[in-house]
């Protein structure tokens, strides 16, 4: 039996995005503003509904979304080159990222015809932007424990709980939330469902967390009694728990994953050609370049797997693992690096692109899972336990 380490299988980007990529970075060219070092390091979280717009008018949002609901029709493989692309220039895909990423495939696969013909083409032309409602307080990622409940009443739901971590969801106009619809926390997959609420309804309360770095990207939710209509329910009540695994398939593999700190690597990797190198300076390039190609490789493989219709949750368990390791390191190292050749000049904009790469770099671990979840996972997959 092939286990899930073993379950990789190199595949290439077809020849039939090369075209595609030549127009995502003709786009650029043209659109591109001039972005400092630590601008471009917070891609991530760059929230732009200019620039998303932008990008929804030359058909790089809603790739893989049908045409009839305003999509490309296209495959896994070109969105991944468009993201390979937008990540490696550092722009601000916060706005449309999760709509993008997990939400339209959410719906398409589980949601009704109505969900499909009125959101998807509302997230292809970057007019609607979503945000994850997973987390909890005292849940940490164990998603199974969420006690925010769904209460079935005449015409729908009442919703009442707390979500907390929420990226953007003061900047978004739809959350996508996992809650409870029957049973307790004790009855862990069981009894979990999936809505989409608008979150410019009455009894919805959205409080800003700063980051370490000063950042207002995270938000803690109160929902008080918010009414859902029956319609807001993403595919089947009691569902949900098999729904969002295969949506955090969708979160966990793709070039994100291996990529957040790519800007920084570069213009470290600009600055050594600009001053002397040291002598272990392409001894670390060439153990992070290494490092990227195996999990580019490893991230196209999963792609390949969504493609065929197979839901890859250990593959891409083990990408978002391995991918969080190499981001979490590249900081750290280049930092190390540059205090070895304390005579050389290193610009302003590096090093403050450093100092926030350091700052947020733990975060890696616990976005989409963390660690030691996702290890636990493997693991099973494994049958080590």
């Amino acid at each position: 039996m092939m286990t899930a380490v073993t379950n990789f299988e190199a595949k290439p980007l077809p020849k039939s995005t090369r075209a595609l990529r030549e127009d995502v970075q003709t786009f650029l060219r043209s659109y591109k503003p001039k972005l400092t070092e630590i601008q471009k390091a917070k891609s991530w979280m760059g929230f732009d509904r200019e620039f998303s717009k932008a990008l929804a008018k030359k058909g790089f949002i809603g790739l893989t979304v049908p045409k009839k609901f305003g999509g490309q029709g296209k495959d896994g493989f070109s969105r991944f080159t468009v993201i390979e692309e937008l990540l490696l220039n550092g722009m601000p895909v916060g706005a449309h990222w999760i709509a993008d990423r997990q939400s339209a495939p959410l719906i398409l696969k589980y949601g009704t015809e109505e969900q499909k013909s009125f959101y998807l083409p509302k997230i292809c032309s970057a007019d609607a932007f979503f945000c994850i409602g997973m987390s909890e307080p005292n849940s940490g990622s164990d998603l199974a424990s969420v006690r925010t409940r769904a209460t079935k009443i005449d015409g729908g739901w009442s919703l009442s709980g707390q979500k907390i971590w929420t990226t953007n969801a003061h900047l978004c106009d739809f959350m996508i939330i996992l809650v409870r619809t029957s049973g307790t926390a004790e009855d862990r997959h069981e009894g979990l469902s999936q809505f989409i609420v608008d979150l410019k309804q009455p009894g919805i309360d959205i409080r800003k967390i700063r980051d370490l770095t000063g950042d207002h990207h995270f938000n803690e939710v109160f929902f008080n009694e918010v009414f859902l209509p029956d319609n807001c329910l993403v595919g089947k009540e009691g569902a949900g728990w098999q729904q969002v695994i295969s949506e955090l398939a969708f979160e966990r593999s793709g070039p994100e994953r291996i990529y957040s700190s790519i800007t920084l690597f570069d213009a470290w990797i600009q600055h050594s050609r600009d001053t002397a190198l040291t002598s272990d300076a392409p001894v670390l390039a060439g153990k992070i370049l290494t490092e990227l190609i195996t999990l580019r490789a490893m991230s196209l493989s999963v792609v390949a797997k969504i493609e065929e219709g197979e839901e890859p949750v250990i593959e891409s368990a083990i990408v978002k693992d391995l991918g969080t390791e190499l981001e979490q390191m590249i900081p750290h190292a280049l930092a190390e690096n540059l205090a070895t050749n304390p005579e050389s000049v290193v610009s302003q904009e590096l090093l403050s692109a450093l100092a926030y790469g350091m700052q947020i770099s733990p975060t890696y671990s616990l976005r989409g899972g963390t660690r030691e979840i996702l290890r636990g996972m493997i693991a099973r997959g494994l049958g080590l336990r």
